[in-house]
């Protein structure tokens, strides 16, 4: 192995390139030439094709040298191994090194050729395709198993840590796939509670159980019922019970919910004597809970029990970069599940993922990956591993510059968006939504009357 850098503009990203080379000589005679030529690199020599895409699959590389001579199908075996520039030397001819451009290497050196050619050949190739760092930037982690850095989850973060400590009700919104359960679970970990974080999905329990299951029953109280079953509100003393999908909950059950919610008493199903528990309640719904209440399909005096702490959830689409960084958390976590060895995803493939609106949210975007590991040997995740209806629907989106011109909103319009969202949030309290937007209150009477007046004019 020969230790090499990697001069010029490229940054301090260590770089790792791999010579595949059947002929030692020559494998050494390219090595010592980037050794003399470039910094910061380190260079690994294979000297077979299969040797090749061993270490490629094992090992995430910037740069790869081959030689034409490993074989016929040399870059279509190796190319979907490497994100960054290939580089093909001894090609015999013009029409065989346009080929080989055609089928994937980014730059072909012909017969007769110097080693010190190859550098040049690899250093313009860098330029057009930038190398990719020895290994897979770390994803950014917030807390409690979160994975993403955007300005909306650090929003949620310090939400979350605000709200922990007390012991009020925490009422999660956001659509389905966002995370809502894990954001439960962030909140009990960081109240200090020491019992169980007990979780109940409202909307998955058929309505004649689900007393039984968030109250408990004694024996004999229906049939069936041949022992006293404790339920999840007395499972959860001391911890947090996790009340998912609130809104689906039957209108009657509502009723006994408010009164535990108010004296802290379970009374068990067909059972006479209460029991005292101390159980702090986080909820969730990827419906709006105040459609819920006008229409009538959720009680307003629970509501306002429940709904002290709100915390929102926000969709994939609007996390920015946090899509791709899941993207590759995904990769590395589902490829070692499956017995996989993926290196990461290319150039249009990324595009792909973050161009697509995820209506499915981060439970959408985990499905598609480990659809593409199962399905997929391993190497470099291409454009067409990815499922065609989400190549169809970004290639059929509007042209970017046209769409984006079309979401420009005059700064004003944007936040007056931003405070009236927030005082919707918070129930019209401007001291509330004032501290959650990290602004004085008179910057909301502020700001309220300039897009007043910038409205009327």
């Amino acid at each position: 192995m020969v230790m090499v850098l990697l001069a010029g503009s490229f940054g301090p990203a260590r770089l790792r390139i791999l010579v595949a080379e059947s002929d030692a000589v020559q494998a050494r005679q390219i090595a010592a030439a980037l050794a003399a030529g470039l910094l910061n690199a380190e260079v690994e020599i294979a000297d077979s094709l299969t040797n090749a895409e061993a270490r490629l699959r094992g090992v995430r590389f910037s740069a790869l040298i081959a030689g034409a001579g490993l074989g016929e199908d040399s870059v279509e075996r190796l190319r979907p191994l490497i994100s960054g520039p290939l580089v093909i030397t001894g090609a015999s001819g013009l029409s065989t090194g346009a080929d080989l451009t055609r089928r994937g290497a980014d730059a072909v050196l012909p017969v007769p050729f110097s080693p010190s050619m190859t550098v040049e050949s690899l250093v313009e190739a860098l330029k057009a395709r930038p190398a990719l760092p020895e290994s897979p930037q770390p994803a950014i982690s917030g807390f409690a198993g979160f994975i993403g850095g955007s300005d909306p989850m650090r929003r949620v973060y310090s939400e979350i840590e605000r709200v922990a400590s007390s012991k009020a009700s925490v009422f999660i919104t956001g659509e389905s796939g966002t995370g809502k359960e894990l954001a439960a679970n962030a909140v009990h970990a960081q109240s200090g509670r020491s019992g169980p974080f007990i979780a109940l999905n409202c909307g998955a329990i058929p309505k004649e159980l689900i007393e039984s299951e968030v109250f408990g029953h004694m024996r004999g109280a229906f049939t069936g019922a041949v022992e006293d079953h404790a339920g999840a509100a007395e499972a959860a003393h001391g911890g947090t019970l996790f009340l998912d999908e609130i809104c689906e909950m039957d209108i009657a059950l509502q009723t006994k919910l408010l009164r535990f919610v108010q004296t802290g008493e379970v009374r068990r199903v067909g059972g006479t004597k209460a029991k005292k528990v101390d159980v702090r309640i986080v909820c969730a719904t990827n419906r709006d809970p105040k459609a819920e209440v006008q229409a009538g399909r959720f009680r307003e005096d629970l509501f306002y029990r429940l709904h002290v702490l709100p915390v929102q959830m926000p969709p994939l689409r609007l996390r920015g970069e946090d899509t791709l960084m899941l993207a590759r958390s995904f990769l590395a976590r589902l490829s070692k599940e499956e017995g996989r060895s993926f290196i990461g995803f290319d150039p249009f493939s990324e595009r792909l993922i973050a161009s697509y609106a995820w209506p499915g949210n981060v439970r959408e975007l985990e499905s598609v990956i480990r659809r593409i590991v199962v399905l997929n040997p391993g190497g470099l995740v291409t454009a067409d591993m990815m499922p065609v209806e989400i190549t169809n629907a970004v290639l059929s989106q509007p042209h970017g510059d046209a769409k984006r011109a079309k979401q420009i909103l005059p700064m004003w319009v944007q936040e007056g968006r931003i405070i009236e969202e927030a005082l919707a949030a918070f129930d019209g309290n401007i001291a509330r939504a004032a501290a959650a937007l990290d602004i004085n209150p008179s910057t909301i009477y502020r700001r309220r009357q300039s897009s007043r007046k910038a409205a009327a004019e």
